[in-house]
């Protein structure tokens, strides 16, 4: 006799395939609604209220169904938002958010970048010749440029103190317009003649020197001296900071201080200091508001602070004049002091002198 089958057996199966078909459906659904963009046919097609673009509220409104929530919570999921305070009149420009025409602020640099050795044997010969040769050979022709001074004074006791005259870099016409600046870094050297001659020419003159007597002097109309050092150390986080002494000054400390914001010349005289004061000058970026630089420099040891091998202080050098001739600084006069030593690093070889002194010009100076 044959089995009878339980009631509602077969609804039941039939209940659970609709459920799995609708089920599928649905994936399918959101599938679809996934790749859809906010104006596509497919979501347009739905049901509910339009699609707008996002505005600066998140939740749905009060008695919106539950979908048009998930479409929101999508459309912020693909990357896009909402225009800082609250635009809501349509999608936002890509990258509207980030500044534009700033450029990043770099970060602090607490050494220069150090040129390729001149040669495989990294030695000083070969870095000697290189550096040597650099410092003789002019950049950058300057067809109107005073020797010994701007005065008609040319005697030998005084250095060459040169600076370029042609119209396209400006100092001329600054002179002309008494509005030039110069700003003179020495160590008790008595030789200011280059600063009164310019002080005549109508230049506002400022010479920081430690051994001045008083804070500050007017020794005439355009004429200052300060009793300030220029310091040359760097804020290096992983070196204990000291305490400054109440005379000494960062280069770009003083210029905030005294509220100037450009240097048509700086001469420096530092006797070894130059170095370090070079460096200061290119990691806190203060090239940029100079005109002209005029350097005593000197070779017969290393500098102040400045250590390592021979071949490597030599590297050291002539890496730090590369990176004025980065910063668009060109070489237009260079003297050899014969009245000094014939020493380099002390040593009597390529028939160098002790002392030379340096004039460049800021190529993109206005």
């Amino acid at each position: 006799m044959a089995r009878e089958r339980p009631p509602g057996r077969g609804c039941g199966a039939l209940r659970r395939c609709l459920l799995g078909a609708a089920l599928l459906l649905g994936l399918r659904l959101c599938a679809e609604l996934r790749r859809a963009g906010p104006g596509s046919p497919a979501r347009s097609a739905l049901p509910g209220p339009a699609w707008r673009p996002p505005g600066p509220h998140l939740q749905p409104a009060p008695g919106s169904p539950r979908g048009a929530s998930r479409r929101q919570v999508t459309y912020v999921r693909s990357g896009r938002r909402a225009p800082p305070g609250g635009g809501g009149s349509g999608t936002p420009e890509p990258g509207c958010c980030a500044p534009r025409g700033r450029p990043r602020r770099k970060g602090p640099r607490w050494h220069i970048d150090l040129q390729p050795w001149a040669g495989p044997a990294q030695s000083l010969d070969e870095e000697a010749w290189r550096f040597l040769r650099y410092i003789s050979t002019a950049q950058i022709a300057c067809n109107h440029m005073n020797t010994d001074s701007l005065a008609t004074d040319s005697s030998p006791t005084h250095k060459p103190w040169s600076v370029c005259l042609d119209d396209r870099f400006n100092l001329a016409h600054q002179i002309r317009n008494k509005q030039c600046r110069l700003y003179s870094l020495g160590l008790g050297s008595d030789d200011t003649h280059f600063e009164v001659s310019m002080a005549n020419n109508g230049c506002e003159v400022h010479r920081f020197d430690p051994s001045v007597k008083s804070a500050h002097i007017l020794e005439s109309q355009h004429l200052w001296y300060h009793r300030l050092s220029i310091d040359w150390r760097d804020p290096h986080p992983a070196v204990a900071a000291q305490k400054p002494h109440s005379n000494t000054r960062k280069l770009g400390s003083i210029l905030n201080e005294f509220g100037h914001h450009k240097i048509d010349v700086l001469k420096a005289d530092l006797e070894s200091a130059e170095w370090k004061v070079l460096e200061n000058l290119i990691l806190e970026d203060v090239l940029e508001r100079i005109g002209q630089l005029i350097f005593e420099i000197h070779l017969h040891w290393p500098g102040f602070e400045v250590s390592g091998s021979d071949s490597s202080v030599v590297r050291f050098w002539y890496s730090l004049l590369k990176e004025l001739e980065q910063k668009d600084f060109r070489l237009f006069h260079s003297y050899k002091d014969l009245s000094k030593p014939q020493l380099f690093l002390k040593k009597y070889i390529f028939n160098a002198s002790s002392c030379y002194t340096l004039s460049w010009v800021n190529t993109r100076w206005k």
